[in-house]
């Protein structure tokens, strides 16, 4: 690919062309179809997912699928997605499909070939409502096991919107998880509470001592960051280490942004959105001393969901691109930042006509999850 092409509108046909191919509701074979730029192709890998919501892959070949009602799917073979996967046993018994909420995030620690644990977060029924949840089982032979809790969102409350949820490692192995600010705004600038925030967790769910909030009085000590509103979207650059955010705005107004320790993201204080019965949210700044404002907004929103940092030699001229998927804006952005300045925003599938929910970067190709039921497991890779 030439980089001098990267900004060219790649055009994806739409239902009745290639896109969905015959197949029902069970897995198909992969089957492309051709975009208009000529830099990707595509392929449809599998159809008739249940609103998916992460994709993980295995060392082994295989891959894992989470579905937002609550199913966890295993593939043994990530070439072909054959069938309809097989149901993973073992998922928490507390687990709730309502609303936004269900089975939401998974990623494998750095040692998974070692110890088997996946981690992934959920909506959790608990006295009193709902709440955000990471746990953690090892994963082996399609069953989940030594199953357990590393981090409950408190305080719980009712009504299934704005759980977050994503989670990443750093190269240090330390693990963060996104919290939604649960459809109650003003939660994110509290401290005694995890809405509206990202937390930092050792491995195993304990509180790391440099923490930014350890010691002080009334905040919880897991919070990383606060003032963020509903965050789907986290990567960390293994390159330069640069932790990169997406979040939700309300009527217009998500965001993106680079996460730092300690800082202050503004919501609802500070917001390029607009309330969604009209008028300003707050008193209508997007700036204030000692908040952070977003690096790159869309108004209208786009509701991404999904990010992934493009590092593989198959995209060698994209290199550090960021990869953002949208819900409403039905899109996949590339954005390109240079000295935290956004230099070129594309849209790599504007006809595609699907809701993205995740994206991931592996082994030669982008993988894109639609969410929908049925949904849909796409495979975009570099067509020199």
């Amino acid at each position: 690919m030439d980089k001098r092409m990267s900004g060219r509108v790649l055009a994806v046909p739409l239902l009745g062309g290639l896109l969905v191919a015959c197949g029902g509701s069970t897995g198909i074979a992969a089957e492309e179809f051709s975009t208009g730029g000529g830099e990707l192709r595509g392929e449809v890998l599998h159809q008739g997912l249940n609103h998916p919501w992460a994709i993980a892959f295995l060392p082994d070949g295989g891959a894992l699928i989470s579905e937002r009602p609550g199913q966890l799917r295993y593939f043994p073979d990530a070439e072909n997605f054959e069938g309809r996967g097989d149901l993973v046993s073992g998922l928490p018994d507390d687990l709730v499909a309502q609303n936004q909420g269900g089975l939401l995030d998974l990623v494998l620690h750095p040692e998974f070939e070692d110890n088997r644990w996946l981690y992934f977060t959920y909506a959790a029924q608990a006295e009193g409502g709902q709440t955000t949840r990471l746990a953690r089982g090892q994963f082996a032979d399609g069953v989940l096991e030594e199953v357990e809790i590393l981090f409950s969102a408190e305080p719980v409350a009712r009504g299934g919107r704005h759980l977050g949820s994503r989670i990443v490692f750093d190269a240090d192995g330390y693990v963060y998880v996104s919290v939604g600010d649960r459809g109650d705004q003003d939660r994110a600038q509290k401290k005694d509470d995890h809405a509206g925030s990202i937390v930092r967790l050792y491995d195993d769910g304990s509180v790391p001592d440099d923490n930014p909030f350890v010691g002080e009085q009334g905040a919880h000590p897991e919070i990383w960051v606060t003032g963020v509103r509903n965050p789907q979207g986290m990567v960390i650059d293994p390159e330069t280490g640069i932790f990169w955010q997406n979040e939700h705005g309300p009527r217009g107004g998500d965001e993106v942004n680079i996460i730092e320790r300690g800082l202050n993201y503004g919501w609802p204080v500070i917001s390029h959105g607009g309330a969604y019965s009209g008028g300003s949210i707050g008193s209508g700044e997007s700036e204030k001393e000692g908040m952070e404002s977003a690096l790159h907004y869309w108004t209208p929103a786009i509701a991404p969901s999904g990010m992934a940092i493009l590092r593989d030699p198959a995209f060698a001229d994209w290199d550090g691109d960021l990869l953002v998927g949208g819900l409403r804006g039905q899109t996949l952005r590339k954005l390109t930042f240079e000295d935290r300045e956004l230099v070129e925003e594309v849209d790599l599938l504007p006809d595609l006509g699907r809701r993205i929910r995740d994206v991931r970067v592996h082994d030669g190709a982008i993988y894109v999850l639609t969410d929908h039921n049925p949904g849909e497991l796409i495979r975009l890779t570099p067509t020199d």
